[in-house]
């Protein structure tokens, strides 16, 4: 049985039994099951699983964890967090969330006016908003518009000109005012692609002088009851703990220099976003250097020997961690519609009645193929197909040559890889890096996985069966977008390897995991594939199955997409209608025909539409 490393990034979220994957907890349902469920059901095309148990088990084990290191190291702060929506601001994500917080001090981070919007209509009562990013007068204004409606809100300040716009909408509003804090710039920074939202040249924040500057300011103004948090952010998916210790003793020492300079209301320290989560499938290549214990001991350790050096109050501990919530409760399930090499097969064989000699070689090769000489007559089939590439090259072989050539390699390369497959050689995985399957699967990466293709994030993959068989074909995986950067290549570092199927037959599914954060909100409408189809999974054991298919949201149709970027709907429906009465060549009956088909076709969804083999 192979794993694909689910001991590594699964976390128990998910487990393989009895040779399928399963949620691995209550009644444990498979996948599988549940995929097959929804597709009876008529939806086909990619699909996206969201399991909002997870939701909550992410949100648990941090306060679980930060709980556990604040008793340990008698810290007398408290802890709150906020979910920055910037992560994922689907509702049938957001809305999960809430609910399932709603006893403990978790809330919403805001970085535009459209995001605060959401937290002020669905931040529990008693629940901290944050709102970071760059702001204008109307965004601080909501701001003041929250405090009025009773939220605990802090507005956290990325320059001077900010907490000036500030000063002017306090005069226009009555108490209660929101909270200030100040977004410090750290000489500290994090380790990876997203090193550069921290250092002293980020994107964001306030150098020591702009600090004590932002101080007397208000001080001047005599706001400076209101500034309660400082907040700082080295980084998403900081992989190794060091950098986070070394920006937690700068910004502690800032955090009492401050209050020593005055800020007395200041009892908050927002240490961000940051928390990684483990991705990898293979054992080399960690994410992370570090526990999520280990991480809550050190946040807490560390402020509390700055603390109580300095002879200052330990500061309440806010942190973000969005991906940390959202990764692991969504699962991208990708149908896959065709295994390329599957067109070569001994059908496909045209051979003449004379061939040239080293057809007839490769033929013989095929033929008496046997596991001892399998690694020998691979390589001697990989010589004869490049001699005779190159002969049809100079024109002396034709083109029933070169497809035979190209079928019996194939061939023989499914041979010995059958012959083989219960054997750790060495070689034959060499020979699998150099020719792999390709799997044409029906998605598109830069919609669902975009962190793919532009930053080059891998994703836990593995197909949802068959996993008490070991998978033989070494996988390159192609969407269906006509562009050749919707492609995972393999990559002999990080290898994937799949089963030798036949989708003519049966279908075959694979599982992108730990995609809830970033994936949905950054896709982008390449070739105009949209959302795909997607629901929630609610796990209960008093239902037959074990769980409940809810929150359904099909993948847009094509006239809303067209619609969505501005598209004239009524006007394309009407311009179709006329080019089909326009044919002459049709009658009226055609006509009609062809046009209800159309009207059909407008209001399906922009995946490619494939019918489950069964039910041919």
């Amino acid at each position: 049985m192979v794993d694909y490393g689910i001991n590594l990034w699964s976390n128990n979220d998910f487990i393989i039994e009895d040779g399928v994957v399963k949620v691995g907890t209550h009644t444990k349902p498979a996948l599988i099951d549940i995929v097959k469920d929804i597709r009876e059901q008529g939806y086909r095309g990619p699909l996206l699983l969201r399991f909002p148990h997870l939701i909550k088990n992410q949100i648990d084990k941090i306060f679980s964890s930060f709980t556990s290191s604040i008793q340990e190291y008698n810290y007398q702060g408290a802890f709150k967090a906020v979910f920055p929506l910037k992560v994922n601001q689907m509702p049938n994500f957001v809305l999960p969330l809430v609910e399932l917080s709603q006893e403990l001090c978790y809330g919403l981070e805001a970085g535009s006016k459209a995001e605060l919007i959401l937290a002020m209509a669905y931040t529990n009562k008693n629940s901290p908003i944050t709102v970071n990013g760059f702001k204008d007068k109307e965004m601080i204004s909501l701001g003041f518009i929250a405090a009025n409606m009773g939220h605990d809100i802090t507005l956290t300040i990325e320059g001077l000109n900010e907490l000036e716009s500030i000063i002017e909408v306090a005069q226009e509003f009555n108490a209660p005012y929101p909270k200030i804090g100040l977004r410090i710039r750290l000489h500290s920074s994090g380790i990876g692609i997203w090193a550069k939202s921290g250092g002293i040249n980020s994107k964001f924040g306030l150098n020591s002088t702009e600090l004590l500057e932002a101080i007397a300011l208000l001080e001047k103004n005599n706001l400076l009851h209101l500034f309660t948090m400082i907040h700082f952010h080295i980084g998403s998916q900081i992989s190794d703990i060091s950098p986070l210790k070394k920006a937690l003793r700068e910004a502690g020492n800032i955090y009492a220099e401050l209050r020593k300079k005055g800020a007395k209301h200041l009892t908050c320290v927002n240490i961000g976003g940051g928390l990684a989560v483990e991705y990898t499938q293979h054992s080399q290549n960690h994410h992370r250097n570090y526990t999520l214990n280990e991480f809550s001991g050190d946040v807490v350790f560390s402020l509390r020997e700055i603390a109580k050096n300095k002879k200052e109050p330990e500061p309440d501990i806010y942190i973000e961690s969005g991906r940390f919530i959202a990764a692991s409760h969504a699962v991208l399930i990708a149908p896959v519609l065709e295994l390329f090499s599957q067109e070569y097969d001994e059908k496909a064989l045209k051979l003449k009645d004379k061939n040239p000699p080293l057809i007839e070689e490769l033929l013989d090769l095929y033929q008496s193929i046997n596991e001892k000489n399998a690694i020998e007559y691979l390589h001697d089939s990989l010589d004869h197909m490049e001699s005779l590439l190159t002969l049809f090259d100079l024109g002396y072989i034709d083109l029933q040559d070169r497809s035979n050539t190209e079928v019996l390699v194939h061939l023989v390369i499914k041979k010995v890889i059958k012959l083989l497959r219960h054997k750790n050689h060495n070689e034959i995985i060499r020979i699998q890096e150099q020719i792999q399957e390709r799997y044409l699967l029906n998605c598109s990466f830069f919609q669902s996985l975009p962190d793919y293709w532009g930053l080059e994030q891998n994703f836990p993959v593995m197909p949802l069966d068959r996993l008490n068989k070991r998978p033989t074909r070494s996988a390159s995986l192609w969407d269906i977008t006509c562009d050749s950067d919707g492609e995972i290549a393999f990559n002999p570092s990080k290898p994937l390897f799949l089963h030798d199927v036949d989708v003519t037959k049966e279908e075959y599914f694979l599982g992108f995991f730990l995609v809830g954060a970033y994936q949905e909100v950054l896709g982008m409408r390449h070739n105009l594939f949209t959302h795909p189809t997607e629901f929630s999974v609610v796990l209960d054991s008093e239902l037959n199955k074990g769980y409940e298919i809810t929150d359904i949201l099909e993948a847009q149709t094509i006239l809303d997409v067209l619609d969505d970027i501005d598209y004239d709907t009524k006007e394309i429906e009407r311009r179709l209608k006329l080019r089909i009465e326009e044919q002459e060549s049709l009658n009226d009956e055609d006509k009609k025909d062809i046009l209800g088909r159309l009207y059909v076709m407008l209001s399906e969804n922009v995946y490619l539409k494939t019918i489950a083999p069964l039910d041919n």
